[in-house]
This record gives C-alpha cells, sequence and structure tokens, in this order.
C-alpha cells in the first residue's frame, strides 16, 4: 500500500476491496506515543471518526508517524485531542464517498 494522504502526526494508507463498506486498521506505535492512555485515546478518535464518517469501499490504515507527547507531560490534554481529530477529519475526508446527486423531475 502507498501513502494517500499525510498530515503532522499520521499517514493515511488506502486500498479498493470488494466489500460493501469500508475497513479500518489503527497502528499507534509505542515510540510514538509512550503512554497507553495516549495510543488508546488515539485509536479511540480514530474509530469514532471512521463510523461517523462516509467512505469509499476501501481498506484503510491510519498510522501513527510522529510523537504526539512525551512520557514526562500529560498523557493527553484537550488541545491535543482537538488537533488531532482535526487531522483524522481531513484525513478521512479525503477519502470521502462521491455524493450521487438525483435530478427532481417537475
Amino acid at each position: 500500500m502507498r501513502p494517500t494522504q499525510k498530515t503532522a502526526h499520521f499517514v493515511l494508507y488506502t486500498r479498493p476491496n470488494d466489500l460493501p463498506h469500508a475497513r479500518l486498521g489503527v497502528v499507534a506505535a509505542k515510540r510514538f506515543a509512550p503512554r497507553a492512555v495516549t495510543r488508546n485515546t488515539i485509536k479511540r478518535m480514530t474509530r469514532e471518526l471512521f463510523r461517523t464518517s462516509s467512505l469509499a469501499q476501501v481498506d484503510c490504515i491510519v498510522r501513527l508517524s510522529r510523537p504526539v507527547n512525551a512520557k514526562d507531560g500529560p498523557a493527553t490534554t484537550r488541545a491535543l485531542k482537538a488537533a488531532l481529530k482535526v487531522e483524522l477529519v481531513r484525513l478521512f475526508a479525503s477519502q470521502q464517498r462521491p455524493r450521487t446527486t438525483t435530478a427532481s423531475t417537475p
């Protein structure tokens, strides 16, 4: 798989599938998010945004590619969650299913 979209902290890999729905995999390495609380927050946010997005028939892998915090700081903050959410929304928006418009008959 090739990276299809990148943000400051994430890389999105996609590949078309033959299923009627999209699938998701999340990779949050310990070296980029040393605390389990942070990694679990990232996974939880990613799954929720994936669930609420209307994606095409693709297999998606979201990979954390840069450190989000250090072990000596807080595990999560509102600012961190907000910044990561913006990035994840942007990733999934790039894979949105094209909207079909139907012409109404007079």
